[in-house]
């Protein structure tokens, strides 16, 4: 477990994770004064996710035919596709939390209210991890996970001043 967690902090995929994360919270917080049901909710989130994937993946075999004039070969777009499915991972996160909530379990406010913190705790959470992997004392580590934590904040705090 530690290894594979290890192997996965060292990857470009905690980047395409954060990048997902901040799009979810965004849907997460957009939609939460005027909610679906619990079950449309997750629905939406994993039909977000799987779009977002397939715009990086369409977006990104684009750049490389355009940009280097051959076809995407199938190595390139194994890439793409690994990086995009984090970006998925990100973005669908927070549908376990409404499909939790779409069997009774927990009340559609509470969903919401874990969907919106724990994007806020990822997003922090890889800030300090980034920080920590370059080296950086846990003093500093604290503060870089707290400014990139803010960008969550910031979507919810705008969220809020708005409604």
């Amino acid at each position: 477990m530690r290894a594979s967690l290890e192997a996965h902090l060292g990857s470009r995929q905690v980047g395409r994770v954060v990048y997902g994360s901040i799009l979810g919270l965004t849907l997460v917080v957009a939609l939460e004064d005027h909610p679906p049901s619990a079950l449309v909710m997750a629905a939406w989130l994993l039909l977000s996710a799987l779009t977002v994937a397939l715009a990086e993946v369409y977006s990104d075999v684009v750049g490389v035919e355009t940009s280097q004039r051959h076809r995407v070969d199938r190595r390139q777009l194994a890439h793409m596709v690994e990086e995009a499915g984090a970006v998925a991972f990100g973005v669908g996160l927070p549908a376990v939390y409404f499909l939790v909530a779409s069997t009774g379990w927990v009340q559609l406010a509470t969903a919401f209210a874990l969907a919106k913190w724990s994007g806020l705790g990822l997003i922090g959470g890889y800030g300090y991890w980034a920080a920590r992997s370059a080296g950086a004392p846990v003093s500093r580590a604290l503060v870089q996970a707290t400014v990139v934590a803010a960008i969550g904040a910031a979507i919810i705090l705008v969220k809020a001043l708005l409604h």
